[in-house]
């Protein structure tokens, strides 16, 4: 009997199908020669230091370097303690008996770096011995499901992707334990987390945080003239600016007194515009979270999704580019979209037999290709899962399509010896940006204008002539689509598609880990969302600013080992090697973290926790919290867009309840009213509002 190993129970079902195996048992399928099982996502770790007889935060015993890595069934919290959870160890108990029964292993893992050490974990950890072949498919259709089986392939071709997942996992561990523990043991207080990835992380969104709020504005005048031409009217700015408002001033009279300008220059360019490359996932993250405010793990759940609904390719790719023979398939797929309602009647009016090949290359697909639709119909998908089929369908017509031909005009136009400019764009042909109607997003500093046929030697009327006031600004506060390209690039400003494709390899993180590194920053209170921007909270800047100079922090060096992983699965380098690095930089890390020092919040403000009776809770900038890890007690001081002050939020915490406060704003309404804020009997805080002038009770709303 062939035993067949699937990431999840849902894949296990749709495998299930196509071979055969029908008969449901406790934790596995069987029939027709078959027993298909599964796992669920990773079912183990690498054990704490506790468990080699290693004392944790202990100075004298770091760096922590094993010589042998130990296997930890999956862990859950039960109080105070962890222990192993039961369902990992009840499918374990499954897994264990159908090996011993087996004559052969089928692993169908999701296809990538961590499919792979997720089953290789579970054939270490049961001491298998069976014979191995590895599954590798995009896509979970029925189709790709048996061609796949026709195909199947030696378990050994697969070793360089395991050694590269094995060494991320203890490069991890290695970096993760010892750096936590050393800046834990400096701060002589607390338990402070850092990582082999998310601390970079961290720090490029304090560094962005940081350098928005020390930034400096200037004030600074432009003018903006109005004229027109045939009965188009059209607005032109002011080449120079100017400092000051009197000098503005002055040249503004001379424009008027000048009553006309003329055209002294026309400049016309045709602007061919290659369709985007499809999506990997980075790529549909980052477009996602600008269009619809998806966080990143928020996208990857709903293309999982989608992937496991057989609706989409596998989702966790890195490539941008699709094989030749992927290619032969996508006229098929296109014509599958016929009767979408959003792309019908560009596939019927503009697409012929002929596809723009710009996104396929076969020396540039990794594990997988890049993300495409599947020939199975997207029917019966909730609301946000259409929004994510729709990109990546749309993407794909996009990428296929021909260029967009744009004619671009620059007009240079003097006024009394006063040079003002303005461009204008007209669409020739539209190509790709059919798709969706894409429109070039405007320029706040110099839009596009509508404008009438110019020559040079035009002399025009001076409508109109006004003096703006504007201010530099700063680069804006990263959101999660500037944080993964900034995670993509190590932290290099790339704004060039190719020039991202050439250096990704040395990204921190990978396409499939980079969400979940995010959402560690959040779970460790580093960063909080405010709207689309990424904060961090106090917590996460007291880190930041003890690390920052530290080569825990460094983008750029996490990028090399992140190069170096993928080189290991590619079979340039061995694992070995980068495992002597890695203890090198952990002891180096080490040293430094241990000589840090970190911002104590002992001397801020502090009450008793009325929750749990013997914490205390601290006031940060942002939030008051208990410092007692098991209480989570927290209070954010802006509430309904009303900061409280400390005196109002120390009378919430001693009293239960703060004074009658004003100025809070409805989100529904937008408008002020005024309530107490109190504890409820969750130590939530609730509005609690004053009596009716009638004498009713009063209201009480979350």
């Amino acid at each position: 009997m062939k035993i067949i190993i699937a990431e999840k129970p849902s894949v296990a079902k749709s495998i299930a199908a196509i071979v055969g195996a029908n008969n449901k048992k406790d934790g596995y399928m069987e029939g027709n020669g078959y027993a298909v099982t599964w796992a669920f996502g990773h079912l183990f770790g690498l054990a704490m230091p506790e468990h080699y007889g290693i004392a944790g935060f202990q100075k004298e015993n770091l760096p922590i370097l094993l010589t042998k890595f130990k296997l930890l069934p999956r862990q859950v919290k039960e109080g105070k303690e962890y222990k192993n959870d039961p369902g990992v160890i009840k499918q374990l108990k499954v897994i264990r008996e159908l090996f011993s029964r087996g004559e052969g292993i089928i692993v169908a893992t999701d296809a990538g770096r961590e499919g792979e050490l997720i089953f290789r974990y579970i054939y270490e950890y049961t001491g298998c011995t069976l014979p191995f072949e590895r599954l590798w498919i995009s896509s979970l259709t029925d189709r790709a499901i048996k061609d796949g089986f026709k195909t199947l392939r030696p378990g050994a071709d697969y070793d360089n992707l395991y050694a590269s997942a094995k060494a991320r996992s203890q490069a991890d561990w290695l970096v993760g334990i010892n750096s936590s523990q050393a800046l834990s043991i400096s701060a002589g207080y607390g338990v402070w987390s850092l990582g082999r990835v998310q601390t970079p992380t961290l720090a490029i969104i304090c560094s962005r945080y940081q350098e928005n709020k020390d930034f400096k504005p200037k004030t600074y005048f432009r003018l903006k003239l109005h004229t027109d031409k045939e009965s188009i009217t059209f607005a032109v700015h002011s080449v120079d600016k100017f400092d000051a408002r009197t000098y503005a001033e002055e040249v503004i009279a001379k424009v008027k007194a000048a009553g006309t300008v003329q055209v002294t220059a026309v400049e016309r360019k045709e602007v061919k515009q290659e369709p985007p490359l499809l999506y990997d996932l980075t790529t549909l993250q980052k477009e996602a979270n600008s269009k619809y405010g998806f966080s990143a793990d928020k996208t990857l759940t709903i293309a999982q999704a989608l992937y496991e609904g057989k609706k989409i390719s596998y989702p966790r790719t890195g490539s941008r580019y699709i094989s030749e023979d992927v290619l032969e398939k996508a006229p098929h797929l296109i014509a599958t979209l016929r009767s979408h309602p959003l792309f019908g009647k560009y596939i019927d009016g503009r697409f012929d037999t002929t596809l723009n090949p710009r996104s396929v290359d076969d020396k540039k697909v990794t594990d997988h290709h890049a993300l495409i639709i599947t020939e199975d119909p997207a029917s019966g998908l909730s609301k946000d899962e259409q929004l994510i089929y729709d990109m990546v369908a749309g993407r794909m017509l996009e990428a296929f399509g021909d260029r967009s031909i744009k004619e671009n005009t620059t007009v240079s136009i003097d006024a009394g010896g006063v040079h003002f400019s303005c461009k204008g764009s007209v669409t020739l042909v539209s190509g790709w940006r059919a798709v969706f109607d894409a429109k070039d997003e405007p320029n706040d500093e110099d839009d596009t204008a509508v404008l009438p046929v110019l020559v040079e030697g035009d002399s025009l009327p001076v409508c109109d002539c006004e003096i703006q006031e504007k201010q530099t600004k700063p680069r804006p506060l990263h959101t999660e689509a500037s944080l993964l390209g900034s995670m993509e690039s190590a932290g290099k400003e790339v704004e060039d598609e190719q020039q991202r494709e050439a250096i990704k390899e040395c990204g921190i993180g990978t396409p499939a880990t980079r969400a979940s590194i995010i959402e560690t920053l959040f779970s460790r209170d580093y960063i909080v969302r405010e709207k689309k921007s990424l904060v961090p909270t106090n917590k996460g800047l007291v880190v930041y600013l003890a690390v920052k100079d530290k080569m825990i922090a460094d983008a750029a060096m996490t990028g090399q080992w992140e190069e170096a992983l993928n080189k290991i699965a590619s079979g340039t380098m061995d694992a070995p090697t980068f495992h002597k690095g890695i203890e090198v930089y952990a002891s180096q890390i080490t040293t430094e973290l241990l000589s840090t020092v970190i911002e104590r919040t002992d001397n801020r403000n502090t009450c008793p926790c009325p929750k749990c009776k013997n914490g205390q809770v601290v006031f940060y900038p942002k939030v008051v919290k208990c410092k007692n890890e098991n209480c989570g007690l927290t209070v954010f001081r802006s509430i309904a867009k009303k900061e409280l002050t400390d005196g109002q939020l120390t009378g919430l915490i001693m009293n239960g309840k703060t004074s009658l406060i004003k100025g809070f704003v409805s989100s529904k309404t937008g408008s002020t009213f005024e309530a107490a804020v109190r504890f409820d009997e969750d130590y939530k805080t609730v509005f609690e509002f004053p009596p009716h002038k009638d004498g009713g009770k009063k209201r009480r709303f979350k």
